[in-house]
């Protein structure tokens, strides 16, 4: 069986593009095992780019296994199948990041909740629900690797309006996940956190900075590319003070300085902290 500390394996939730997409690769740069999940299996079957196929793919040339399985996170079977799977297979999951999220076309639009469709309110099942379920399911395996961690990724949302009530209540939702899961995992040596990402250089955002330079060249400046959050998780997997973060919500460019992390280009991504906020730190009280 492979040495957890130096090929750890891995579930990144709703990678087929975007945050998933780079926290994968970087997962896969590691020399990580990744499951690749998500409901686009192939190039074409989306009218969005890419696949949990093609990022399997770019795992594996990062230098890791990336291992693609089709699955539709609203549905609790196909994820349980997906944990049993990697049960079989590895009897054990080191790192899951759960990252899969519903976001509506509508979710950045101006204008108040009422007006725009209430198909928004579907990120409290793709992305708060279905995270719970897929912790629920991997907590048996984290458990029997003997160490291991739960990465939600989250953003600033959390605590400042940003996107409307639906966006702002999943990432809220995510954190609180983070702090409480890291109570009951606490004694089998699991952590629990939340990030903070910063506004990300996905390939969209790369598309629309090359088509609109004067509009977004400020932008593309100081974003992160998704494949900085993926490091940064690898960085708190290799922590050997990883347990005592448990149960925390980190702000990820801060949490790069502390690590001596830099992005594409040897960028510092700057902290909204003073602008957008600090994530909320939860009491220590424990009511059973």
């Amino acid at each position: 069986m492979n040495d957890p500390a130096k090929n750890p394996i891995a579930v990144v939730t709703g990678a087929s593009r975007g945050a998933g997409r780079g926290i994968a690769i970087a997962l896969g740069a590691r020399g990580a095992t990744v499951y690749v999940t998500g409901r686009t299996a192939r190039t074409g079957d989306s009218a969005l780019e890419g696949s949990i196929a093609e990022t399997a793919e770019e795992v594996t040339a990062a230098g890791g296994k990336g291992i693609a399985v089709q699955v539709d996170h609203a549905d609790d079977a196909q994820v349980r199948e997906l944990f049993a799977q990697i049960g079989a297979a590895h009897g054990r999951l080191d790192i899951l990041v759960n990252n899969v999220a519903l976001v509506h076309e509508q979710l950045t639009h101006p204008g108040p909740f009422w007006e725009k469709s209430i198909e928004l309110a579907g990120i409290l099942d793709v992305g708060l629900r279905s995270q719970y379920i897929a912790s629920y399911y991997a907590a048996p395996l984290l458990i029997a690797s003997g160490r291991g961690l739960i990465a939600f990724t989250s953003s600033f949302g959390s605590v400042c309006y940003m996107h409307g009530a639906a966006y702002g209540a999943q990432k809220a939702g995510v954190d609180k996940f983070a702090a409480d899961m890291a109570v009951d995992f606490r004694e089998h040596n699991v952590a629990a956190l939340a990030i903070w990402m910063g506004p990300l250089l996905t390939f969209r955002m790369r598309e629309q900075a090359r088509l609109n330079p004067e509009q977004y060249a400020g932008f593309a400046a100081v974003a992160e590319t998704p494949e900085y959050t993926g490091r940064l998780i690898a960085g708190l997997y290799d922590d050997p003070k990883l347990m005592e973060r448990s149960g925390q919500t980190v702000i990820g460019a801060e949490l790069g300085q502390e690590y001596g992390l830099r992005d594409e280009g040897d960028k510092q991504p700057p902290s909204y902290r003073e602008m957008l906020g600090a994530p909320r730190i939860p009491h220590p009280a424990i009511v059973r």
